[in-house]
């Protein structure tokens, strides 16, 4: 008997990737059920929701009937239970690996549905590792999304080595066919593919600027302006926030142990610091 189709979506978290991935599945037509850690955080949890949304309307993006019919398919709550009837879960917490894997003994607790999926949004831990705290680990996968979720269009899909050929399958379908986004296989490993690849040029841009021989601005001028990128490698940092740019640097250094994926001091001085970029006002750049 095949696993019915993906209407009754789970998420754990709701910062800026679970806010934005709670939306994506309310405008797609979804049921969607939000997790806090708090019951004093729902209320700016929605806020936040809400608030996205809005912007969508400002931008003629959505109507302001598809604006309020996609808020009223989302509930937000501290209770776990709330997970209990979903059919597919996606785990979107802070890059912390305890933090993580016990969330996934949990979760495994409490979803009920045998053919549920229980998926993780993390950008650098091996999905494996998360699966095997679980009795489903055939029905656990990464889903990485990327920010801002409602307009990046990529997802890479992760599957660990337990991970079922239709768990894989059911994803995708629900990711590209429902979510509308583009979907590439990356492999298990420490962040995936595209991490894999940015961290390193992030943490070269940092080194370059700790040796005191050239400016954090000019770095990312001479990447936009010689190099075509939209924004230079500084600026992407502090966008993503160092503190999540130093803890997918820890998980590839720890997995592969090359010098390339060690974090720089900077990069250290400046989490420990609490100036984690855009999100904090300070990082490479200062913002207003």
């Amino acid at each position: 008997m095949s696993a019915p189709e993906i209407d009754r979506i789970g998420v754990l978290g709701c910062g800026v990737m679970g806010s934005g991935i709670a939306e994506v599945a309310a405008r797609a037509g979804l049921d969607v059920a939000v997790v806090v850690s708090r019951p004093e955080a729902a209320g700016p949890a929605l806020a936040r929701i809400e608030k996205s949304l809005d912007q969508g309307v400002r931008r003629n993006r959505i109507t302001e009937a598809e604006r309020d019919a996609a808020r009223a398919r989302i509930t937000v709550g501290a209770d776990l239970d709330l997970l209990a009837d979903r059919q597919f879960v996606v785990e979107a917490v802070r890059e912390d690996e305890d933090l993580k894997t016990d969330l996934f003994a949990l979760l495994d607790k409490t979803v009920e549905d045998e053919t549920a999926i229980l998926a993780s949004n993390t950008s650098s831990i091996p999905i494996s590792r998360l699966a095997a705290v679980t009795s489903r680990p055939q029905r656990v996968i990464g889903v990485h999304f990327f920010s801002p979720v409602p307009m990046m269009p990529l997802v890479e899909v992760v599957s660990g080595m337990r991970t079922a050929p239709g768990t894989r399958d059911r994803t995708a379908r629900l990711l590209s066919g429902v979510l509308g986004k583009t979907v590439i296989d990356a492999p298990d490993r420490a962040g995936f593919l595209v991490n894999g690849l940015l961290v390193p040029y992030l943490l070269a841009a940092m080194r370059m600027v700790e040796s005191g021989r050239v400016s954090a601005e000019t770095v990312d001028q001479a990447m936009t302006l010689g190099c075509a990128h939209p924004v230079g490698p500084l600026r992407l940092a502090d966008l993503i926030g160092l503190d999540v740019i130093k803890a997918v640097a820890d998980a590839l250094h720890d997995e592969f142990a090359e010098q390339l994926y060690a974090p720089p001091p900077v990069l250290r001085r400046l989490v420990e610091a609490g100036l984690l970029g855009k999100k904090t006002g300070h990082g490479f750049h200062t913002y207003g």
